[in-house]
Order: structure tokens, then C-alpha cells, then sequence
């Protein structure tokens, strides 16, 4: 079971048997969730994301020490991993007198490093792409428009059981895709996401929608006309979310009726 549904039963104080007896208490609510068991195989490829997310970590803070350093030489990079080639170039160059050599012996040593987990990420990326390639539910998952390889696999490995989530709404709820509600009596108050849940596959399932956003204002896309409203009426960023929940439905319904993506047809004129 989560430990925060179990915390509603504790009752005073913090020991051994207090836990106990919280646990025999929630064990036996007809509504407590609890947590699916996930195969070995399921835990190694989740082991595989979370340390591809360190790496990725790590280099964004080494591009960041390599261009915040040579900015204090008057050497700007722009954002962006591509961007610092320039100014690695000028570290690496032994000859170039740009910045003084002592620098130069600070600043190699984060050059190797971030050479060193860009390889590591490259590397963890192909062991999650074999997976991938190997788990018919990662696979049907990447049916889905705006899910690639890294999302399908993450959420394959994640959910190994679709039947613990009675709808797709309630994995996106689950995912914190849904709105956070303060509501009493008759008053409705829906505020932003609540962002509870798993969030490296939320982080995932909004990267994915951004990257759909630009084809999707196209006429002919599917869901167009839906984007193209939401848009008149909501900031880019919000729909995006919303394109990210719905996609979280959508996987759950391919996740639990174990078929393929069908994408809508076009209506024409």
C-alpha cells in the first residue's frame, strides 16, 4: 500500500506497533489501493530509466558549469547541448590562448565527464530500445502519436497490471494529469494539475504532446479541430497538458483491451 494512504491511520505518536496497527486498519478499507507487483524483468528496465534520468541530470549541470565558467571570460553560449561545441573547442585546443591554461585544467576534466555520460545515456538508450523492441505492450504503446520508445517502455514497465486503474481517467489522475479539486456542496472549484503520481512518465507524456503540438494545429491532423479550439481559448502550455492527459487515456485503453492504436478518421467534405 502507499504510505500516505496508510498515514491517515496512525494515530498518535511514531513506533513499530502504532505502523502496525494503521497497516490493519487500511488493509481492510474497500477502497485502499494498492501497489502492483511488478515481474524482475519490469524493475531492470524501470532501473534503466532512472539511470538514464541521472545521467541526463548530470550533463545538464556540466553544460551548465562549462558555459556559466567561460561566460566569466566573455564567452557566451547559447542554451541548448549543441551550443557549447564552441566553447569545448576552445578548452580542448591546446593552442588557443583565449582563456589562461588554468582554466583550461579546471574546465578539461568537466569536458571528459560530460563526453563520458553522453556516451553512458547513448548506451542506456539502446539496452531501453532492445526492451522496447522485445515487450508487445511497449510496443503497442508506441502506436500512440506522441509516444516514442522512452515512454512506452517507461509506462509498459510501470503498469504491469491496466486492471488496477478502473478508467482511463483514473490512470491519468494517478499520472497528477487531472485538475486539483477544492470543492464543497454544490460549488465546483477545479484548480491546475494536481501532479501526484508517477511524475517521470507525466514529464515524458508532456514532452511527447509539445513535440505534437506544432503538426497537429495542421488541418489535416487527427484531433485538429480539438487542438485548434482549445488554442482560441487556452495557452499553448495548457494544451499541452490536456493533450498529455489524453494521451495517458488513450494508453490505458491500449493497455487494457491489448490492441493496437486506431487513429480517428478525417472527416471530409
Amino acid at each position: 500500500m502507499p504510505p500516505s494512504y496508510v498515514k491517515a491511520y496512525v494515530r498518535r505518536g511514531k513506533n513499530d506497533a502504532t505502523d502496525a496497527a494503521a497497516i490493519c486498519e487500511a488493509v481492510t478499507r474497500p477502497h485502499m489501493r494498492f501497489v502492483p507487483v511488478k515481474t524482475e524483468d519490469q524493475q531492470a528496465a524501470l532501473m534503466l530509466h532512472k539511470a538514464r534520468e541521472l545521467l541526463v541530470r548530470q550533463q545538464t549541470m556540466l553544460v551548465n558549469a562549462l558555459r556559466g565558467h567561460m561566460a566569466e571570460f566573455g564567452m557566451i553560449a547559447p542554451q541548448g547541448r549543441g551550443k557549447v561545441e564552441d566553447i569545448i573547442a576552445v578548452i580542448e585546443d591546446a593552442e588557443d590562448e583565449s582563456i589562461p591554461a588554468l582554466a583550461k585544467a579546471a574546465l578539461g576534466p568537466l569536458v571528459a565527464q560530460l563526453r563520458a555520460t553522453e556516451a553512458a545515456t547513448a548506451s542506456l538508450n539502446a539496452e531501453i530500445k532492445a526492451w522496447h523492441k522485445g515487450n508487445e505492450a511497449s510496443r503497442r504503446l508506441a502506436t500512440i502519436p506522441g509516444i516514442g520508445f522512452l515512454s512506452a517502455s517507461a509506462i509498459a514497465a510501470t503498469v504491469p497490471d491496466p486492471s488496477f486503474f478502473r478508467s482511463g481517467r483514473e490512470f491519468a489522475a494517478w499520472l497528477g494529469l487531472t485538475p486539483r479539486q477544492n470543492s464543497s456542496g454544490d460549488k465546483q472549484r477545479l484548480g491546475r494539475i494536481s501532479k501526484q503520481g508517477n511524475r517521470y512518465i507525466r514529464r515524458l507524456l508532456v514532452i511527447g504532446a509539445t513535440s505534437m503540438l506544432r503538426r497537429t494545429r495542421a488541418k489535416s491532423a487527427p484531433g485538429a479541430d480539438w487542438v485548434n479550439s482549445l488554442l482560441e481559448r487556452r495557452p499553448p502550455r495548457l494544451v499541452t497538458v490536456a493533450m498529455a492527459n489524453k494521451t495517458a487515456r488513450i494508453a490505458w485503453a491500449v493497455l487494457a483491451k491489448r490492441e493496437s492504436y486506431r487513429a480517428p478518421a478525417v472527416a471530409t467534405c
